[in-house]
């Protein structure tokens, strides 16, 4: 893989690791994911008008995107909500790359060389030691981050498809931002009602902007790379946000780091050394 897309890819996964550190640290975890959301949302319309739009191909691709974002901000945070972020985040970012490695030459037909498929199985497993740390963490929560892992995949294959049919892989990722947010608060305001939704957009309405744009950079980085190289890679290669996420965790949340940590650290960096390799 170029060195200038494993760049991008890993400057993606800081700002992934970003914005769920803001998730995980918020006191409402499920509408601030929504305001993450939204803050993507907002932060794409200004350059709507700048880019072409996509391909007629690809809009059933934005609206089955737009579905599974939905589900997957609600996973991620209830999954915050039942566990520990050093259980849920490494099962829900490594079991996905898995899943795509493991389907992607029977889906799109992609043929992973061989230092490519030892890169990307050496990261997933790096993430997944992680896990070992909370291992006897809730069981609820392990299913909703195993659940989560699906989605993750399912979305990666509808926008990696999407992206490469689109014509532009920057103009999709802005469009496909849109509705997920609409679908977010309408449901938050289903269950609790506007007056509450709207009192903590008044009083967060910063976390939303900051971390979406955040998350919208990160998943077009992303999605732009795939147009350039195989999928499976570059989802492995972006699930090196969980090495960022450590030093959030260790130097801005201030938690403790066991040795499971530091050992997949090394496990996850010789996953990346291997894919540039490749």
């Amino acid at each position: 893989m170029p060195l200038d897309i494993v760049l991008l890819v890993l400057f993606g996964a800081l700002l992934h690791a970003t914005w769920n550190a803001i998730i995980k640290a918020g006191t409402d975890k499920s509408l601030d994911a929504a305001l993450i959301s939204a803050g993507g949302a907002v932060a794409s319309l200004p350059f709507l008008p700048l880019l072409p739009l996509p391909q007629p191909q690809a809009w059933p691709f934005i609206g089955a995107s737009a579905i599974l974002q939905f589900a997957y901000f609600q996973l991620v945070a209830a999954a915050y909500k039942a566990g520990d972020i050093g259980l849920v985040y490494p099962l829900m970012r490594g079991g996905a790359p898995l899943i795509i490695v493991a389907t992607s030459g029977l889906i799109l037909g992609e043929n992973l060389t061989g230092g490519a498929l030892a890169g990307t199985m050496t990261i997933c497993a790096g993430i997944l030691t992680l896990a070992f740390e909370a291992r006897h963490g809730s069981r609820h929560a392990v299913m909703l981050a195993l659940v989560n892992a699906c989605v993750i995949a399912t979305y990666t294959y509808v926008d990696g498809i999407g992206a490469r049919i689109s014509g532009n892989a920057v103009s999709y990722t802005l469009w496909m931002s849109l509705l997920p947010p609409v679908l977010l608060f309408a449901w938050a305001i289903l269950q609790r009602g506007i007056a509450a939704v709207g009192t903590h957009i008044r009083r967060n309405w910063w976390r939303g902007l900051i971390g979406g744009t955040g998350s919208i950079a990160s998943y077009g980085l992303a999605l732009w790379a795939m147009t350039k190289a195989p999928v499976a890679t570059v989802a492995a290669l972006r699930e090196t946000a969980i090495l960022f996420a450590l030093v959030i965790s260790v130097v801005v949340l201030k938690e403790k780091a066991s040795v499971w940590r530091y050992l997949a650290g090394v496990i996850i960096a010789l996953g990346g050394l291997m894919l540039k390799l490749a």
